[in-house]
């Protein structure tokens, strides 16, 4: 049977017919957190080697209209960077120049107005291209998906008694030692319906109840905690028998929320 959301917690949707993709781009850190590694890591490199790249070219171009490259022997002329000998040499003085890393062979003289405006200009957006791509990079490091791997849902929910009450049943709980502060969980039935009016809703979502009204939804996740839905006149389950129960298309997504207490 085709789930709406998979065991380990993914949605199983994909997005069809998107005509406004210059949305994506509007907020383009998000984006970049949610591509996948490799699409990642291939936008990490890229951002580091144009910007070395495109900077390294303005300084050989310097280099070459000044006349710096013709006159490399030439000891009582004052380039704009000294050793600066082509467009290999200029392109290490702009990794130096953008990384802070400053072997101090290659080095700018106060003779070129010009450089030292583009040398501040380097130097504010390479600290630009280096808050956003680490951001990028952390964020998505931080991600929690693994730490969701560590929470453990029963195989089964079941239908049975507690306190004379009927109630739809499963456990949740955490392996890790450290804890899930303000754990709170809730949950939704993903069932077609349709309407009065005859409208058909595919996937219609509806919360079912798991104690809001009492707080019991709120959770001390330090051992493994069984979490109950009361069948009662307001739940979606109450017109339902055991035999349709069994053949009836729907699906219980159980959302689990909260904060690391190590991060």
């Amino acid at each position: 049977r085709q789930r709406y959301v998979e065991k380990d917690g993914k949605c199983n949707v994909q997005h069809g017919n998107v005509r406004e993709t210059y949305r994506y781009l509007t907020d383009i850190f998000t984006t970049l957190v949610d591509l996948q590694w490799r699409f990642s890591l291939l936008v990490f490199i890229l951002a580091y080697a144009l910007t070395w790249l495109f900077f390294g070219l303005i300084w050989w171009f310097i280099a070459y209209c000044r006349g710096d490259l013709d006159h490399l022997e030439d000891h009582a002329w004052t380039p704009c960077v000294n050793n600066l000998n082509g467009f290999v040499s200029a392109f290490l003085f702009s990794i130096e120049t953008e990384t802070t890393i400053g072997y101090g062979h290659r080095v700018i003289t106060d003779k070129c107005p010009e450089g030292i405006v583009l040398l501040l200009l380097q130097a504010i957006l390479g600290s630009m291209v280096n808050a956003f791509m680490v951001g990028c990079m952390f964020v998505k490091i931080s991600q929690p998906n693994k730490r969701a791997e560590t929470l453990v849902f029963s195989t089964h929910a079941v239908v049975s008694l507690r306190d004379d009450r009927l109630c739809l049943m499963f456990r949740v709980g955490d392996l890790r030692d450290s804890h899930i502060v303000e754990a709170s969980i809730r949950a939704k039935l993903i069932k077609s319906k349709q309407t009065q009016e005859g409208e058909f809703i595919p996937l219609d979502q509806t919360d079912l109840s798991v104690g809001f009204e009492t707080g019991d939804d709120r959770l001390f996740l330090v051992s493994p905690l069984i979490i109950s839905h009361e069948i009662d006149e307001r739940s979606p389950f109450w017109d339902v028998s055991r035999q349709q129960l069994e053949k009836d298309d729907f699906e219980i997504v159980v959302i689990l929320e909260g904060m690391v207490e190590a991060t």
